[in-house]
């Protein structure tokens, strides 16, 4: 890979958000939409630092972008086409520290959700899956 290249691959990688990202506002919008508010955000005292997290009522949302946490779809199922050696096992890594999260959570008691990317674009199916956890 070039420089140019390796410039352009690092400026793209510095634009991508761990927080507030477009999938996390959505869905964030959709549950205020469903009637429910009162939730924190990236709560650093519980496993995983859950995206949404409804203290009182031990319930967490996990918003997952499909590639970087492996989902079966075939956004998640897409492999890197550069640097594999670093990317497969970053991915693997989160998965395996996704596993991890949502057992501390529920061995404390808490339900928890994932939310996939993909699933953010059929907001019917997403409403009915939210209003299934949240209820």
């Amino acid at each position: 890979m070039d420089s140019i290249d390796q410039r352009a691959r690092s400026e793209n990688m510095r634009r991508i958000r761990s927080k507030d990202t477009l999938p996390e506002v959505e869905v964030r919008q959709l549950v205020r939409s469903l009637g429910y508010t009162g939730y924190r955000l990236h709560r650093k005292d519980l496993p995983g630092k859950p995206d949404i997290a409804w203290i009182g009522r031990k319930l967490a949302i996990f918003i997952h972008g499909c590639f970087w946490h492996a989902h079966g779809c075939k956004e998640g199922i897409r492999k890197p086409k550069s640097n594999k050696s670093y990317w497969l096992p970053k991915i693997e890594r989160n998965r395996h520290r996704d596993t991890a999260h949502q057992a501390a959570l529920k061995a404390i008691g808490w339900r928890v959700l994932i939310v996939w990317d993909c699933e953010r674009r059929d907001k019917q199916s997403l409403s009915k899956k939210l209003l299934r956890f949240l209820s």
